[in-house]
């Protein structure tokens, strides 16, 4: 059984020999925050895309955006259970518990920062460029006797934003820090959705590290206390605090795509009116009718409705998180917290989900981004996977001599060569992945 105390640690990964008790007024976690706030890779985060394409006359929200109010309803589902845990366990009113919303809201905040330019169809680019493009060929050994181990494939083949986070976050770059960005312990558990090794992954490509961090990650759990379910290949029961940035999470990205639907008119006024209604009783619902009466700005009312909605969400998912402390430590939780709701937001979740993958997932709009940044990213890979591959050849030597000196693109070691690609244009904006396309392919050139 997992317990509170060793969960919570100030502990700084890469300064592990520096670790002492601080009395500041910010806090370690507050100091994750910042950091991660301060950071170019977060800041990039304003040009790539959530779901819909990048704004024209309308602002839709970008990773950045969407990583902000992340954190700031985390942050209010931490200070929710903290409260009540706190009120549950008296004797650890001297611990970190009270830190759980700054654990929360930084691990919100540093969510998406492994996700590759163009939403998930950049995931899906680069797994499948491996699977079934022409990575394909780097499965079996190559003329010069180089060769991927078969986990290395298998991170390869089941790319993922969240692993790729993990290793941003921890892996030290050329010419940086040991510890990558050195946060606490406990805000690097909180990230990992899915503790396990690529092997595990199956057919949803989900997984919490790559070969290059598994190390790092088990040094982690260790001194946290994880529950291991299972050494090899390893896996471990979640870090508690997952659970609250995934729901937090899950409330964001499906209430805030429906008001970007409604605000790009994919949504009218009264079908969005009706999905965030669902979701309150016959009671409540006559409440905010009478509120109407009062605001009758329309955006302003459907504003003030997925408030409403969002607040409901954080109170029944702080409900089912209490509920569940004791699965949830003992590593038998199964499912998201958003999936133990009550009954009537349950299901006017569900059917928002659905009305977001017939209306707004399948739009033309996002389908065309997603298609475009297929093709950029593929290209992009075969080009640079090419250039590591043959670095004798004098092509390869000027695509290598673009790559950012953080990087570790002339490695002896195939797999980290590849990964050095990986982090070269997993880290790219969608603006600098089609800059670079553009120039490559001779449709843009540098003035001159």
């Amino acid at each position: 059984m997992m317990n509170w105390k060793q969960l919570i640690s100030a502990k700084r990964f890469g300064m592990e020999e520096f670790h002492e008790e601080r009395q500041e007024n910010r806090s370690e976690f507050q100091r994750d925050y910042d950091r991660l706030i301060f950071s170019a890779p977060f800041r990039r985060l304003q040009n790539k895309t959530q779901v819909f394409p990048l704004p024209g006359s309308v602002f839709v929200h970008n990773r950045l955006t969407h990583s902000l109010e992340v954190a700031s309803v985390g942050r209010s589902l931490g200070n929710d259970v903290a409260k009540a845990l706190l009120e549950r366990h008296p004797e650890l009113q001297d611990s970190f518990l009270p830190e759980i919303g700054s654990i929360v809201s930084a691990a919100c905040l540093a969510h998406d920062l492994g996700n590759p330019p163009f939403g998930h169809s950049g995931e899906k680019a680069i797994s499948t460029f491996f699977s079934e493009g022409k990575g394909v060929r780097l499965k079996e050994k190559q003329p010069n006797g180089e060769q991927l181990s078969p986990m290395e494939w298998e991170d390869l083949t089941h790319f993922e934003g969240n692993a790729n986070a993990f290793r941003i976050l921890t892996h030290q770059f050329e010419g940086r820090r040991k510890g990558g960005f050195v946060l606490t312990y406990s805000t690097l558990a909180s990230i990992v959705k899915y503790p396990f090794s690529s092997s595990l992954a199956g057919t949803k490509s989900k997984f919490g590290f790559f070969v290059s961090e598994e190390e790092s990650f088990q040094k982690i759990a260790t001194e946290l206390g994880l529950t291991l379910l299972n050494e090899h290949p390893l896996k471990y029961a979640r870090h508690p605090l997952v659970y609250l940035v995934e729901a937090a999470d899950d409330i964001c990205y499906q209430m805030m795509d429906i008001e970007d639907a409604y605000k790009l008119k994919i949504l009218t006024t009264e079908e969005t009116k009706e999905l965030l209604m669902t979701y309150f009783s016959e009671e409540r619902q006559e409440h905010l009718r009478k509120t109407f009466l009062i605001v009758n700005d329309v955006n302003e009312q459907i504003a003030y409705l997925r408030s409403s909605v969002i607040g409901l969400l954080i109170r029944e998912c702080t409900r089912v998180f209490l509920d569940h402390e004791q699965e949830i430590l003992s590593g038998t939780f199964e499912g998201p917290l958003i999936k133990r709701i009550a009954e009537r937001p349950a299901a006017a979740y569900q059917h928002s989900v659905k009305v977001s993958i017939n209306k707004i997932y399948r739009s033309r709009d996002v389908l065309d981004i997603e298609l475009a940044g297929f093709r950029i990213i593929s290209t992009l890979l075969e080009l640079m996977i090419d250039a590591v591959t043959s670095p004798e050849k004098a092509y390869s030597k000027l695509l290598i001599d673009r790559v950012s000196s953080q990087y570790n693109i002339n490695s002896p070691v195939l797999y980290e060569r590849i990964q050095a690609v990986l982090d070269y244009i997993s880290g790219m904006t969608d603006v600098f992945a089609l800059d670079l396309y553009r120039k490559i392919n001779g449709n843009s050139l540098p003035a001159v």
